[in-house]
């Protein structure tokens, strides 16, 4: 049977009557016993208490823990994306530079191709007119063999292989 602190204070033993007790050492001893029951009596209320608060805090924390689990999943999966479109996106800007560089070395060996083409034209052209002015006339040549000093004198020609100007 489990007692009250108010119980204990209202409680009286039963008194004998040859053997009695004394009665303000009894109560006082019963008053004691009733202020220790009642301290022990709000202990254990707080203690109940904090238990409550304690297990809503653990509630509260278990809530709060998969949420950071959940979010720190969904933080990796974010990243996990974050870097594989990272990754497609430096190949895709990679092989466009490939491509790019394909394109204009492409181009540079055409220009090349173009340029060697035009550089020998324009080198048959220059042949011919040089040969065109090397024909020998017939007057120049009796005046070639006459005097090699004056043949020297007019034979001067520019480095294109026409006759120099300024040698005149």
């Amino acid at each position: 049977m489990a007692l009250t602190p108010v119980e204990i204070r209202h409680m009286s033993p039963p008194r004998t009557a040859l053997r009695g007790y004394r009665v303000v050492e009894t109560d006082k001893l019963l008053e004691d016993i009733a202020a220790s029951f009642e301290d022990v009596w709000r202990e254990r209320a707080d203690l109940a208490d904090k238990v409550e608060q304690l297990e809503a805090d653990l509630i509260r924390f278990r809530e709060l823990e998969t949420l950071l689990r959940t979010t720190l999943v969904s933080a990796e999966q974010a990243s996990a994306q974050m870097r594989d479109q990272a990754r497609q996106e430096a190949e895709l800007i990679l092989s466009k530079a490939h491509a790019e560089a394909r394109e204009i070395q492409r181009r540079g060996h055409a220009e090349n191709e173009r340029l060697t083409h035009e550089s020998r034209r324009v080198r048959a052209q220059l042949v011919e007119a040089l040969a065109a002015f090397d024909e020998p006339d017939p007057a120049a040549a009796a005046a070639e063999t006459e005097s090699p000093e004056d043949a020297e004198t007019t034979d001067e020609r520019s480095w294109y292989g026409l006759p120099d100007a300024d040698a005149a």
